[in-house]
């Protein structure tokens, strides 16, 4: 076999049957533009904190959707809320009310 120098990444594959959708489900009851995010990375392109970083309003997204609340609340507490990502949605997705809501969460899981 020819060595390339690199191998294939291992199967991301999320059993969303299994996954703890808790937080997801929590945030879509208090903010339910939430769920009319499409990634389309403006939030990400405009953010302070991912200037300094390595924030980002789609990850911390994704990983929630996913189920993985202890990534999600590792990336919202990077943020600084200032703010530019709910001037510049295109869906005006409330993004500093999903991070506080994450936040919050972060006080209340064990």
């Amino acid at each position: 076999m020819i060595d390339f120098g690199f191998t294939p990444f291992a199967a991301g594959v999320t059993d969303l049957d299994k996954a703890n959708l808790s937080l997801a489900k929590q945030i879509t009851e208090h903010e339910p533009s939430f769920n009319l995010c499409i990634s389309c990375g403006s939030c990400s392109a405009t953010c302070t904190a991912g200037q300094f970083t390595k924030f980002s309003f789609r990850v911390m997204c994704h990983q929630i959707r996913k189920g993985n609340t202890t990534l999600a609340i590792e990336e919202a507490s990077k943020c600084m809320l200032c703010g530019k990502c709910t001037l510049i949605c295109p869906r005006n997705v409330n993004t500093r009310n999903i991070i506080r809501l994450v936040r919050k969460a972060q006080t209340t899981t064990p």
